[in-house]
Parts: structure tokens; sequence; C-alpha cells
């Protein structure tokens, strides 16, 4: 996946804007946009505000988290078990950061400067940084990963205020429409980047399970759907292994 080694990236400005290119031309920008316009419709009808919501996603900087934190606070439930709700989903984000780091730090290099990458790490930067970083001089990685977080993180703002206002006036059918972005831009990437069969039970169970604590009126019901779904399918992935 990776092109010939590049030679005409004179500064770490030209890597920066390198890395911006690489994401508003990436796939992903189109994902992220369904993604954050139904979290922008979703924080309005939760009842917070538009600067709210866009401060959340600079600081949270993940679609799954950042839907846990307005579902959760907006239904009522305290601070403190929302918090841990939001640190446990993004522990899913650790191995990414981990596998990321040693292809963009310099040997000696300052870790002050690998936080901004770290922040920026999600699966659509992960993604683009693994296929394009081949190509990118090692002194310049560092500001082309942080180009390619700063394009998606500000093209996911910019969709959160959008999706906010569209469902300010949007008709109330419409409304629900764009909430209803969210779920299936999920459900559709997450699907189509899962080759396991564990993969797969996870996500069949998340769905059958989902609604039933959101019906049950479960408090913290996606994080009890994640660890109940995932747990299950590891089991039977585990039981399968043990048969062959």
């Amino acid at each position: 996946m990776s092109a010939a080694v590049s030679s005409d990236l004179p500064s770490n400005v030209a890597a920066f804007g390198r890395g911006v290119a690489a994401a508003l031309t990436s796939v992903f920008i189109f994902v992220l946009f369904g993604n954050y316009i139904g979290i922008g419709a979703l924080t309005h009808d939760l009842g917070f505000s538009v600067g709210w919501a866009m401060a959340s996603t600079l600081l949270i900087w993940a679609a799954p988290n950042q839907v846990i934190l307005v579902t959760a606070l907006g239904s009522g439930a305290a601070p403190l078990e929302t918090a841990i709700a939001v640190s446990l989903s993004g522990v899913r984000l650790l191995p990414m950061v981990v596998s990321l780091v040693p292809l963009v730090r310099q040997p000696g290099g300052r870790l002050w400067r690998l936080i901004l990458p770290a922040h920026f790490t999600a699966v659509s930067m992960w993604v683009v940084a693994l296929a394009r970083l081949p190509a990118i001089p090692r002194e310049r990685r560092i500001a082309f990963c942080n180009g390619i977080g700063f394009g998606f993180l500000m093209s996911a703002t910019a969709a959160n205020a959008i999706g906010f206002y569209l469902a300010a006036k949007l008709p109330p059918r419409f409304a629900a429409a764009l909430l209803f972005l969210t779920p299936i831009s999920f459900l559709v990437s997450v699907y189509g980047s899962t080759q396991r069969l564990v993969d797969r039970l996870a996500l069949g169970f998340g769905l059958a399970i989902g609604p039933a604590l959101a019906l049950g009126k479960v408090e913290l019901d996606l994080l009890w759907t994640g660890v109940a779904g995932g747990t299950l399918a590891y089991l039977i992935g585990r039981l399968r292994r043990a048969v062959r």
C-alpha cells in the first residue's frame, strides 16, 4: 500500500499540509461526515449546545466515545459513571497508539512531540497513516500524522455543527433520519472492516443485546452491551478452536 519514497517534503509545514490533503482525499472523510452530522443532531436532540458539541469533538475525538458521553449524560447518568464508560471505550484505541508510535518517533526525539499524534489516533487516522507513512521521511512523520489528524478533526467538528443546525431546522421526520446516520454508518463501517467470525458474532450479539437492555432501561446499556457481546463472541471462538 506504500508509494515510492517521497523527497518533496522540505519542511514540517509541507509534511503537515500533505497530511491534511491525505485526510481530505480519503474515503474515511465521507464516513466521518456521516458520523458527526448524526452526532451533531443527537446533541441537539438531547438538549446540549452547539459549543458543547464541538468542544466534546475536539477533546474526545472518537465518535463511539462521544456517543456514549452524549447519551449517558442526556439520560441522566452520573458524571463519574459516564467518565468510566468513556474511558473504557477509549482503551480500544491503545493498541493503535502503541503500533503507530514506533513508526513516527525519531531516535532521541522528545516524548512531548508524540502527544498530538497519540490524541489524533482514531481508526480513520490510524489506517491512513499506516498506508502513507512508508513514503514519508522519518523526520517528517510526526508533522504528517498531525496533518492527517487535524484534517479529520476539523472536518468532524464542522460536520458536528452542520448536524446540530440541520436538526434544529428540519422537520421532525428528517431530523430523526439524520439521527439515524450515526448508528447506520457505525454498523456499515464496522461490518465492512471485520473479517473474522468472532468479530461478526460480537457485532451480532451487540445488535441483539443492546435493544433489550435499552428497553429494560438498564443504565450504561452501551457499556454492558459491549462487555456481554464481546465476552460471548470470545467464548464461542475459544470453543470453536478447541473443537477443531
